[in-house]
């Protein structure tokens, strides 16, 4: 599929209309500014650059709690749905910001398909190269070895944040970034550890998917997800810190470093995603970015399964099914990784240069 580059600018340009508009009325009204951190930002100006509107979205976690406190909403002649707005904006930036633009587009259009196709092809590759290559060795190396593990994954790895760095240039440059400071990094690291911009402002929690009800069950999901991805990604860094640093290559016993890190890790990322999905089905669509749900929803299942997987995989070690499960659980690694750039998983790279953007401008 081609990029049409003058229908992206033009949906570009209209979702960032649309949100300006809605914020103007916001900045009117300033009902819900002790709300997440979109609404103090707001305030500091009456009008809003493009790059002002970027900012905002990237801001919005899609709590919703300002939807259901508004009371311009549907059937009002004011017709206000911030996280719906804000949503297009934000989808349409990390379009605009993807390298290269048309996989991005591309995937946010048929993310299932895009996603179903890399998994399969990967898969049948891997299965290829471990039926045809001699190995030896112990643990999952008697089926594929360290080399051609070595030879798939660090493309896979390396090209990703490659792709994420140009996004993030092209971010901080329409946001009109400046030099960031330690205090700056600080200060946003400690509001994504907390994602404090989930807790609806007031510690009461977020209305994604009980409407007009408070909960902290997205946040708690959420975290969940987050620390699990990087305990499991500890874990990777730590075993290939012993196998070339320390000439201890895996396998590794249950109570080494990698194993407690990718065990906890697992479970918390299988748990977390698990009940991610679940509120995703919960969730009035109307209120997020629409077009995108079936891609959003893949690339949740996809985390699952890259758990999932990696869970089953250590449970039947020694035994003959990890020749089937280890090809498994590698595509979907592999997946995964490809897929960062333009799926999801970019968002956790946006909202923290939002949140160090945020910080530079509060101070």
């Amino acid at each position: 599929m081609s990029l049409d580059l003058a229908t992206l600018a033009d949906r570009s340009t209209d979702a960032i209309a649309e949100a300006r508009r809605q914020l103007e009325v916001c900045n009117a009204c300033r009902y819900c500014e002790g709300f997440c951190s979109v609404f103090p930002a707001m305030t500091r100006q009456k009008a809003f650059a493009d790059g002002d509107i970027t900012h905002l979205a990237n801001l919005c976690h899609n709590c919703r709690g300002c939807y259901y406190s508004c009371q311009y909403t549907p059937p009002h002649e004011f017709d206000l749905n911030i996280p719906a707005a804000l949503g297009d904006a934000r989808q349409e930036s990390w379009e605009r910001f993807a390298f290269p633009s048309a996989f991005g587009k591309l995937f946010h259009q048929r993310g299932v398909a895009v996603l179903a196709v890399i998994l399969a092809v990967t898969l049948l590759a891997i299965w290829f190269m471990q039926t045809v290559q001699p190995v030896g060795g112990d643990g999952f190396y008697a089926y594929m070895s360290h080399n051609a593990m070595i030879s798939i994954f660090i493309p896979a790895f390396l090209f990703p944040f490659a792709a994420i760095a140009v996004g993030i240039r092209r971010y901080w440059r329409e946001t009109g970034g400046q030099s960031a400071r330690l205090a700056h990094f600080v200060a946003a690291f400690k509001d994504a550890a907390a994602l404090r911009n989930l807790d609806g402002g007031q510690g009461q929690g977020c209305n994604f998917e009980k409407t007009d009800r408070y909960t902290n069950t997205r946040r708690y999901a959420h975290q969940a997800a987050m620390y699990g991805f990087l305990l499991c990604f500890a874990a990777t860094s730590v075993a290939t810190v012993l196998h070339y640093l320390f000439d201890m290559p895996a396998p590794y016993p249950l109570f080494s470093l990698p194993k407690i890190l990718g065990l906890t890790g697992g479970i918390l990322l299988c748990l977390g995603t698990a009940k991610l999905a679940y509120l995703k089905t919960k969730a009035d669509p109307a209120l997020g970015t629409a077009r995108v749900w079936g891609g959003e929803m893949a690339f949740i299942l996809l985390l699952f399964f890259v758990s999932a997987t990696g869970l089953v995989l250590y449970f039947v070690s020694g035994t003959a099914l990890v020749e089937w499960m280890l090809p498994l659980h590698l595509a979907a690694v592999f997946t995964f990784f490809l897929l960062t750039p333009y799926s999801k998983m970019a968002h956790g790279f946006y909202r923290l240069t939002a949140l160090v953007r945020e910080a530079q401008m509060k101070r």
